[in-house]
């Protein structure tokens, strides 16, 4: 008998699509937006935020909400159980980036009648990224198609591993997951770094992002800054760069002056652990090497930052 998949985190969609199970989706999350296939999908969360906000503004709210104990979504169980879905998919590593694993039991036991299962993802590293996926496809009952796809995913990126290690130099890059405040780029984004060439600074594998001051960064003086807020695309990236933009000590860091500063899409990349994660390591792989590598990702994924855009 078919699945009937619900998932309540954009990552989650991505793992189902990747192992063929999109014809057995029936409802996702207000942030599933890839595979662009699934955007008629039902959408089944919403958030608590007002994400047209500034960085600091969010970052305000997210923290309040969660000091009282609240989930930052809101699940509409009515929604869920029309649907009658069979799985549900959601997670327990972040309660700011997706629907909470108690929101989705609150709902479940109020109201659906299909009496689905739960699975619930915790990625916190790469090898957690690759297991998720493992669950995922024994979940849906083809354990096979997890490790095919497990395989072809870190085959990838041990290629690119090997390419990368004859580098002379392994530029040194800050990862900057929120812009105001400042937040390092943690989890599994230092070992992407180490797969794509660089020398991480700030953020440690396997562990939460943290946040660290812009006089940490002037200290460290890294060769590369890369921005990849949580949530943002490029666009949106480059409209919040002002309150680190106009910092005075900004102009004196050595990316800034080289021009080696980068906004990249941190909403599809580097913030989804999925299969998008070996694409996350060309990205960095591209502007740490810049003219040895070319993935087609300059443009779309990536772009060099422009002073004049936080205006």
């Amino acid at each position: 008998m078919a699945n009937r998949i619900i998932t309540l985190i954009a990552s989650a969609t991505e793992i189902v699509c990747a192992l063929g199970f999109e014809d057995q989706l029936v409802g996702r999350s207000h942030e599933c937006d890839y595979p662009h296939s699934t955007a008629s999908l039902p959408v089944c969360s919403s958030s608590k935020i007002e994400v047209k906000a500034n960085s600091r503004a969010i970052d305000d709210q997210v923290r309040a909400i969660v000091a009282d104990g609240l989930s930052v979504y809101r699940v509409d169980a009515e929604l869920l159980d029309r649907l009658a879905p069979t799985v549900i998919i959601t997670q327990t590593q972040c309660e700011v980036c997706a629907v909470s694993l108690k929101d989705v039991e609150k709902a479940v036991c109020e109201l659906v009648g299909s009496q689905p299962r739960i699975v619930s993802l915790e990625p916190m590293s790469l090898s957690d990224v690759w297991k998720d996926i493992r669950i995922v496809a024994s979940d849906l009952g083809d354990p096979a198609r997890g490790d095919d796809l497990v395989a072809r995913l870190t085959d990838r990126l041990e290629a690119l591993r090997a390419e990368t290690a004859p580098a002379e130099s392994r530029p040194s890059i800050a990862c900057i997951e929120w812009i105001d405040p400042l937040m390092s780029a943690g989890n599994w984004v230092p070992e992407l770094v180490e797969c794509a060439g660089g020398e991480n600074l700030f953020g440690e594998p396997g562990k939460h992002s943290g946040y660290f001051d812009i006089e940490q960064l002037a200290e460290a003086d890294p060769d590369m800054i890369a921005i990849m807020p949580c949530g943002f695309g490029i666009e949106r990236s480059c409209r919040e760069m002002a309150p680190l933009a106009t910092h005075p000590v900004w102009r004196e860091l050595s990316a800034v002056k080289q021009g080696r500063v980068v906004m990249t899409d941190g909403n599809h990349f580097f913030n989804r652990p999925g299969p998008r994660m070996v694409e996350s390591a060309e990205i960095l792989t591209e502007f740490l090497h810049p003219g040895r590598f070319d993935f087609g990702h300059c443009g779309s994924g990536w772009r060099y930052w422009n002073d004049q855009e936080h205006h």
